[in-house]
């Protein structure tokens, strides 16, 4: 069959598998296997080709820093749990009192936040979750039905290639039968016209003779 958008005269022989016969006959699966042999042989695959290269030691650097984070969080969140009292030096320090208060209330604001979020969440945590659940619901049933779309349109699709194909491969059966019948027509033709040009060199003088007479 020709493909669309070729240059003119260019012609592409595409396979029918739908009409085509023959592929389990005897001796061709085995010249298949013989072509594949060949080309591995060309092009030898190999299952990792950085086999050779070491393996990378991604410890070498993370533990470090990811030690160093852990530090720095940990040292974050255990401050907002503390309520250090201004040291020794600064008993007399209102600078230093005036932040400890500081710290003080911002970490019961801190706690009450907490509280609030905790109480919000007792209130509407688990309407929110039914209606989490349910967006994820209609989010799968959503993606079952284009997939059950997709795979209609595949399975058309297929049934369209394969009516084409049927319908191609009538056609050239019935091309083939008729080049067959002119080829045949054409050879008897031909034996014909040879017939006529050699048959008179076989026959004697004499007999050619009385033929024209009679004619």
């Amino acid at each position: 069959m020709a493909g669309t958008g070729l240059v003119a005269g260019e012609v592409v022989v595409d396979a029918l598998p739908y009409f085509d016969q023959g592929y389990e006959a005897p001796g061709v699966r085995e010249a298949a296997a013989a072509l594949v042999e060949e080309e591995t042989r060309r092009y030898r695959p190999t299952k990792n080709y950085l086999s050779y290269l070491t393996a990378p030691d991604y410890s070498a650097f993370e533990r470090e820093r990811v030690g160093g984070i852990c530090g720095f969080i940990s040292l974050l969140f255990n401050f907002r749990y503390e309520l250090p009292a201004p040291s020794s030096g600064q008993k007399n320090d209102i600078t230093a009192w005036q932040e400890c208060v500081n710290n003080s209330m911002a970490q019961l604001e801190h706690q009450a936040v907490r509280i609030e979020n905790l109480e919000l969440m007792s209130q509407h945590g688990c309407n929110a979750w039914k209606v989490y659940n349910e967006n994820l619901v209609h989010m799968i049933e959503h993606a079952q039905k284009e997939l059950q779309k997709l795979r209609k349109h595949i399975q058309d699709l297929n049934w369209q290639r394969k009516n084409m194909q049927l319908t191609a491969g009538s056609k050239l059966r019935e091309m083939e039968s008729t080049w067959v019948s002119l080829v045949s027509k054409n050879y008897e033709i031909e034996r014909t016209i040879l017939k006529t040009k050699i048959l008179p060199l076989l026959l004697p003088r004499d007999t050619i003779i009385q033929r024209n007479a009679a004619n």
